[in-house]
């Protein structure tokens, strides 16, 4: 079954119940399940504990005339900053500080992660959030790591971030959710550890697209943004228990994040920065099409955002509902090496147009204009 068809089961057992993972691992078998079970611990103790906690990065950042932008930070110990060193290395205040720069305003960062956060939590922690900014402008989830490692059932698992995503649209606020990392990336795990890992977090990663999107947010691609760098130096991108990012790191990741929540929040006049009228470059591999195709191209390039979109004025097709794939961070990332999630999977679609060389110049050295073609993830072109 190809990861685009796992997405959309996962996201639609989570609206009508199902144990997808009681049924993983009943596939993976008993002894499988106990050789899983000791290198877990294994990697446990390799994996160390050295940190407290994070800093505190709730506060005010930038300047300008106006009311501050109000900025929630949501999920787990990556939203929270485990593994900063001060309140200026997080990832909301990274991104809080750019939305200040960009818009000439202020922004009042109100972070309520929780460091071991499950999706689960996500819930509580809204309430907590909206008790103290009851009509936020924009809103961050990080979450999803904390789910595979405890295994937990996946539909229920996205089912928690979708009534999130859902209730903090209520109030108006646009939501960015980075989705699930590739586990897979973490240097103290052994194979086949690693191998699952990598594929268990990557379809966790699709379905929590599928919902984020249906729920009316922005789902951004986090997968091995940071893996790469083990080949080079682990000390670069990873703190010193070698499994939350280091500062370096969190730089990374928010550079993934702000332009997604600088067009959540419309700060610049560009026609790509609309998720319901979108202008997708199909030669950086963008495209319009059905929405847990997207979802399955997003998880192998990180930093790839999947949004709502309409064709013809219609919100879905023939395959559910439509959606939107930007390339918002052009500089590739490169593939794991021996990645076996690199190449296509069985079922799954192909890259579109252009996805195999996407910084390649165009013959006549002219950018390609915007373009609205739903074959680009698969789909069928508007009438």
């Amino acid at each position: 079954m190809g990861r685009a068809r796992r997405a959309r089961r996962i996201a639609q057992q989570a609206v009508y119940g199902g144990g997808g993972a009681a049924a993983a691992l009943g596939a993976l078998g008993l002894a499988g399940y106990g050789v899983l079970r000791i290198e877990a611990e294994l990697a446990k103790r390799i994996v160390g504990s050295p940190f407290d906690g994070a800093p505190d990065d709730n506060g005010t950042y930038g300047y300008g005339p106006g009311d501050p932008i109000r900025f929630l930070m949501l999920g787990d110990s990556t939203a929270a900053g485990m593994g900063a060193a001060t309140r200026e290395q997080t990832v909301g205040a990274i991104i809080a500080n750019g939305v200040a720069a960009l818009s000439g305003r202020p922004v009042g960062l109100t972070d309520v992660a929780v460091v071991g956060a499950e999706s689960r939590q996500l819930g509580d922690q809204v309430v907590r959030a909206l008790e103290q900014v009851p009509h936020p402008d924009v809103a961050v989830i990080s979450i999803g790591a904390n789910d595979v490692t405890h295994r937990n059932d996946r539909s229920a698992t996205v089912r928690h971030l979708e009534m999130a995503v859902s209730r903090l649209r209520l109030t108006g606020a646009e939501v960015v959710v980075a989705t699930c990392p590739d586990l897979g990336a973490i240097e103290p795990l052994p194979q086949p550890l690693k191998l699952l890992a990598r594929r268990w977090s990557r379809d966790l990663a699709a379905a929590q697209t599928v919902a984020v999107v249906e729920a009316g947010g922005r789902a951004v691609s986090v997968g091995n943004l940071l893996g790469p760098s083990f080949m080079h130096d682990p000390k670069i991108m990873f703190s010193e228990d070698r499994f939350h990012p280091s500062p370096a790191g969190y730089a990374r990741l928010a550079a993934a994040l702000l332009p997604s929540v600088v067009a959540a929040l419309e700060l610049l006049e560009e026609p790509s920065t609309t998720a319901t009228s979108p202008h997708p470059h199909i030669r950086h591999g963008e495209g319009v099409g059905p929405l847990p195709v997207a979802a399955t191209k997003a998880v192998r390039r990180p930093g790839t955002e999947v949004g709502p979109a309409e064709i013809s004025g219609e919100s879905r097709g023939p395959r559910g509902r439509w959606a939107v794939l930007l390339r918002r961070v052009l500089a590739p990332v490169p593939q794991l090496r021996g990645d076996p999630d690199a190449a296509t999977e069985p079922g799954e679609p192909g890259p579109g147009p252009g996805e195999e060389t996407p910084t390649d110049p165009p013959e006549d050295g002219k950018r390609p204009g915007p373009v609205s073609d739903p074959a680009a993830l698969g789909g069928r072109p508007a009438s």
